[in-house]
């Protein structure tokens, strides 16, 4: 695997835009039809950091808050009761019509009707992220970070938090921190800024050592071109995303580590999750097997904390993935749409398929 960096006080570093979530209380009922909500703290890039400030590792968030709102008090105790530090700029919300933090409303579907997710996000005060609100020589010299997380989420928010994420990924390049980047394409992120997102994803991609997403994430935030289309089934699935790797390190020759999940949706609470990685010209997977769904969202992140927990602790590749379908797998259990380990055992006992009572 990769060398981490020796001496430092941060072994996770994400930025991200927090806001809430709301999800209907009635487990599985829509939105619409529902009068009673459970709302939680959210992001994705938290949602990966999860993994590991639960299993004890230092974490930190670099985020933006608007000063003097309930709603930044809440995400802020949510954030210390995950382990996770953060700092973050307060931002005046500048009246009724001002600032605010994202609002996430979903459902988490039922049987053969899928989930529905709506984003608001009019007023992001995380839209403002940029490097002149933080000392990176700071946080990436004098205190040192072992891995850098970026999402493409936080890269397509705005001009600013796209430079912010270059920004992030060429000082931690410069130090000896790992970057880490999951795509993450959203199509309504990226309507009529194309060219303009392809761009700093190139950019990026570019400083990266380890590169998630799928084959569509490759050619739409990076512009390789894409094997014929095929089959929706897993073996399809698997021969696509190796045709894209092998095309995608062509142009990102420095990127040593690739990874994707491999999902099928049986229905709504029952998916087969797999996931496969690159490492150097090594190939290593977890076959789809079958696993039980509460709430589908943050299975991806979750693979992703896991994954990223597994390289921190330094063990070889075959367990980093194992771990990270375990912690994926864990995520859609949870109410939260992040992973909540009680300790690396528990992990590992959802990787055996050891679902029987401990006492």
């Amino acid at each position: 695997m990769m060398k981490l960096k020796e001496n430092y006080k941060w072994s996770l570093l994400v930025p991200t835009s927090m806001g809430i979530r709301i999800t209907p209380m009635a487990q599985g009922q829509p939105v619409y039809s529902s009068d009673t909500f459970f709302m939680q703290a959210t992001s994705a890039e938290t949602n990966v950091a999860s993994v590991s400030s639960y299993l004890g590792l230092p974490v930190k968030v670099l985020t933006t808050f608007v000063k003097d709102s309930p709603i930044a008090r809440f995400i802020k105790d949510n954030l210390r009761s995950r382990n996770i530090s953060f700092e973050g700029k307060e931002v005046e919300q500048g009246g009724p019509w001002g600032y605010r933090h994202q609002i996430n409303i979903a459902d988490s579907g039922f049987g053969t009707r899928g989930p529905q997710v709506w984003n608001d996000r009019a007023g992001e005060v995380g839209r403002r992220l940029n490097a002149g609100d933080f000392d990176l020589d700071r946080i990436f010299v004098d205190e040192g970070v072992r891995i850098l997380h970026l999402s493409g989420l936080i890269c397509a928010l705005s001009a600013e938090t796209g430079a912010f994420c270059l920004e992030l990924a060429k000082i931690a390049k410069k130090n000896g921190t790992l970057v880490s980047f999951d795509l993450n394409h959203r199509a309504s992120f990226w309507k009529d800024r194309e060219k303009e997102l392809r761009e700093i994803f190139v950019e990026i991609a570019k400083q990266t050592d380890i590169l998630i997403g799928n084959e569509e994430d490759f050619q739409l935030c990076l512009g390789v071109e894409g094997p014929p289309a095929g089959g929706k089934d897993v073996d399809s699935q698997i021969a696509h995303f190796k045709e894209m790797t092998y095309r995608t390190k062509k142009t990102f020759p420095d990127t040593s580590l690739f990874a994707t999940t491999l999902r099928k949706v049986e229905s709504a609470n029952s998916h087969l999750w797999g996931a496969i990685m690159m490492v150097g010209d090594e190939w290593y997977g977890v076959e789809p097997r079958e696993i039980g769904v509460i709430d589908r969202i943050g299975g991806g992140d979750g693979f992703v904390g896991g994954l990223l927990y597994g390289m921190l602790r330094g063990w070889e590749p075959l367990k980093c993935i194992q771990f990270g379908w375990a912690t994926g797998a864990m995520a859609t259990t949870f109410l939260t749409d992040y992973c909540q380990p009680a300790n690396e055992e528990q992990v590992w006992r959802i990787w055996s398929g050891n679902a029987r009572v401990v006492r």
